[in-house]
Formats: structure tokens, C-alpha cells, sequence
């Protein structure tokens, strides 16, 4: 097989964080419209993530933050996005790298997207820090199920069982991706 010397892994994950992007600065600047709501993961610990030490030691690894009725100041630029969110009645403001992003989802139209974290995300040490304990109510474990993008003309779920947690469609990079 000949070499990607053109990347394109990495250029169609730098287009899908753009969608993201775009999604955020739309927010920042309209507001949510209709039902739309983001649950959006993101490694806690990667090079520009931003948390205050409380949230930092109940998330260690990864967290995910839903953007829906509570939350202010949302502030997006080219490479990151910044927010005001409350957790346990505490406001915080949190900087989240797009680079740092693992997936978002918008439940309200099954639309989701996945990411291999990027090679600077990847590789931020996670050794010394706290175990994690219970989670609060703003924040909820990313999805479990992955669906691939299907094209929604054809029919084929005569043939396919229902699957067990339809949830919402997912672009997964890594399928690309020489291995």
C-alpha cells in the first residue's frame, strides 16, 4: 500500500473539529437554537485544558460537560473554547483545547462526532493525580455505543437486528487510519 504523504487522517479530523468550531461560535454568538444540547468529552489533563483543582481531581482523566440551559460567557477561538458552568452549585469556568476534544454529541438530532486525541493531547502524564470519585449531575460518561455514519436513503434494517443502544450517529476517524 503506498504512503499518505498527504495525511489525511489528519486533515479530515482538523475538518470535523471545524464543524465543532463552527457549532460553538454559533452558540456564542446566537444561543442554542430549538432543542440542540452538546455533551461534549474532552481529556482533562491535556496541554491547555484549564480546571479549577476540584474539578481536576474529580476528573482525572476525562470529563464530559453538558452545554444546554446553564452556562455563560462561552468564548470560542481558533484553537479552544471557554465556558462558564456550574458544578454543584459552584460556578467555574473551564478552557477546553479543540485538540483535547475525544467526542460531541447533540442527542436533540442523533448527530455525534468522535476523535482520536490528537498527538499534543495524547501525551500529557496522568500518573500522580487523585482517583476519581462519583461523578456529579452535570457531568455524564461519554457514550458507550459507536455507530458509524450510515447514508439514512437506504433501508438496510431489514436485515440488521435492532442494535441495543441506538444513539447518536458517530464519525470515527481512526477508520481511516493506517494501522
Amino acid at each position: 500500500m503506498a504512503t499518505d504523504h498527504i495525511r489525511y487522517d489528519v486533515l479530515a479530523r482538523d475538518a470535523l473539529r471545524g464543524v465543532l468550531r463552527r457549532v460553538l461560535t454559533d452558540a456564542a454568538e446566537h444561543g442554542l437554537p430549538g432543542e440542540h444540547h452538546f455533551f461534549i468529552t474532552f481529556l482533562s489533563t491535556a496541554d491547555g485544558v484549564k480546571l479549577s483543582p476540584r474539578l481536576l481531581a474529580q476528573y482525572p482523566e476525562e470529563m464530559t460537560i453538558i452545554l444546554q440551559h446553564q452556562f455563560w460567557d462561552l468564548v470560542v477561538t481558533e484553537d479552544r473554547f471557554e465556558v462558564g458552568l456550574s458544578f454543584g452549585g459552584i460556578p467555574e469556568r473551564l478552557v477546553v483545547p479543540f485538540a483535547a476534544i475525544k467526542s460531541f454529541l447533540d442527542p436533540s438530532v442523533k448527530f455525534g462526532l468522535q476523535f482520536e486525541p490528537s498527538d499534543e493531547a495524547a501525551e500529557t502524564p496522568t500518573a500522580n493525580l487523585p482517583a476519581v470519585p462519583a461523578p456529579s449531575a452535570l457531568t455524564v460518561p461519554a457514550p458507550a455505543a459507536t455507530a458509524e455514519v450510515k447514508d439514512e436513503s437506504k433501508d438496510d434494517s431489514k436485515d440488521e437486528p435492532a442494535k441495543p443502544s441506538e444513539g447518536a450517529e458517530v464519525v470515527r476517524l481512526d477508520r481511516f487510519r493506517k494501522k
